[in-house]
């Protein structure tokens, strides 16, 4: 029996697949989507934003590990589920101290810190650090020392979040507190200038990265297509007039524009995604208006037009369909051009507002520390993260321009 030929889509990821350059695009982009997905699961910290600020340990170098100790907050804290924490982070539940060293004074309960290399002493209740104490007036127990909790010989009474009154040993609360309050931290990729996880941060940078992407590439194709459809296959004034609209859109900087409308509409992420989407899709426009015009005179559209077909029918049923190939690989460049815009915009204060952060931000606050010690990686690795995902899309969008046309490799 004779072999089965490829169908002209399998032939294209044959020859996608067969291209070194572009696979290692492909390998780069899906582990980006799987630590975008994974979210804070995989974070070292999985506090919102990845904010958890410890000044004491700011712009530590890579592979830097501390001694810390967890001081409770005396406020209630919602545990959220797995997938819930994956997507929004869980807040913490505990204010986080650096120290040297600490000592615990038995007799009193009080906590002596000895803060990380700034040799400042603090001295903190055991009781405060480790139970959840309630806040306010109450009637159940009053003491000189406070409303909350009293030492009587080795037993603590304590009233909860909930004003129940419980009892603990010196000995149990000294225990609980060196299993759950004490702990060794490592910063895989060090701190940045308020003491936050550097790991944790660029790990969240590439939600804002990815997400920019979509979004602003989903407009772009949006408005781009539906532009260029109209002015290369109805042609005449229309065509005239976008064609007009058109060049008037692309003779203004994109970089300008997207600032323009950003400062327009106000700051925030959600503006610098419609503003990078408003602002690129112009090159789509003109690929799929040249595009159409080489098409709607082929025999298969005026067969169309002849069994009474309607214009749209035909456009997104007959034409869209044949120009995918040179529409996807516009697409991964624009995603690239996305990406970098982005980052221009957070660097300049455009787009992500704090304690949101993406990797230009990112580069913006290491830039104004780059030439204090520990200053050059808050610059260098976001920049590097920016510069792997740009790679990325454009290595895949050669490659797919190479599948989809192999006469020019």
């Amino acid at each position: 029996m004779p072999e089965k030929a490829p169908t002209p889509s399998q032939e294209v990821y044959q020859r996608l697949f067969k291209n070194p350059p572009a696979v290692v695009g492909i390998v780069l982009i899906v582990l980006a989507l799987l630590l975008m997905l994974m979210g804070y699961a995989i974070m070292p910290s999985q506090v919102p934003y990845a904010n958890e600020q410890i000044k004491e340990i700011s712009k530590q170098p890579i592979g830097f590990s501390v001694q810390v100790i967890k001081e409770r907050v005396n406020r209630k804290f919602q545990t959220s589920s797995f997938f819930s924490t994956m997507l929004w982070g869980q807040e913490s539940p505990y204010r986080v101290h650096a120290v040297d060293k600490y000592r615990i004074d038995e007799t009193k309960l009080d906590l002596h810190l000895q803060i990380f290399e700034t040799g400042s002493a603090k001295v903190l209740s055991l009781v405060d650090v480790v139970l959840p104490l309630h806040v306010g007036k109450s009637d159940k127990l009053k003491t000189e020392q406070g409303d909350s909790y009293k030492i009587d010989g080795n037993t603590i009474t304590y009233i909860d979040l909930d004003e129940k009154l419980h009892t603990i040993g010196k000995a149990e609360l000294i225990k609980k507190f060196r299993t759950e309050n004490v702990e060794q931290r490592y910063y895989v990729l060090g701190t940045d200038t308020f003491g936050r996880d550097m790991l944790s941060r660029l790990l969240f940078g590439i939600r804002i990265s990815l997400t920019v992407g979509f979004v602003s590439v989903f407009i772009s194709i949006l408005v781009g297509v539906t532009v260029g459809a109209l002015a290369g296959f109805f042609g005449g004034r229309t065509d005239a007039f976008i064609l007009w609209f058109m060049t008037v859109v692309w003779s203004i900087p994109g970089i300008m524009l997207v600032i323009a409308i950003s400062l327009a509409l106000g700051r925030g992420v959600i503006v610098a995604f419609i503003a990078i989407g408003l602002t690129s899709w112009v090159e789509i426009a003109r690929m799929v208006r040249g595009q159409i015009m080489s098409l709607k005179e082929k025999p298969f559209v005026e067969a169309a037009r002849a069994l009474g077909m309607r214009n749209r029918y035909i456009i997104l049923y007959h034409i869209l369909p044949n120009i995918f190939g040179p529409l996807i690989v516009l697409m991964t460049s624009n995603f690239a051009n996305a990406i970098l815009t982005e980052a221009g915009l957070s660097f300049l204060g455009l787009s992500v507002q704090p304690p949101m952060t993406s990797w230009g931000a990112m580069v913006s606050e290491g830039f104004k520390h780059i030439t204090s010690e520990g200053g050059f990686n808050l610059v260098l690795l976001p920049s590097m993260c920016i510069g792997l995902m740009v790679l990325a899309f454009n290595l895949l969008g050669n490659g797919l321009r190479d599948a989809y046309d192999p006469r020019t490799t």
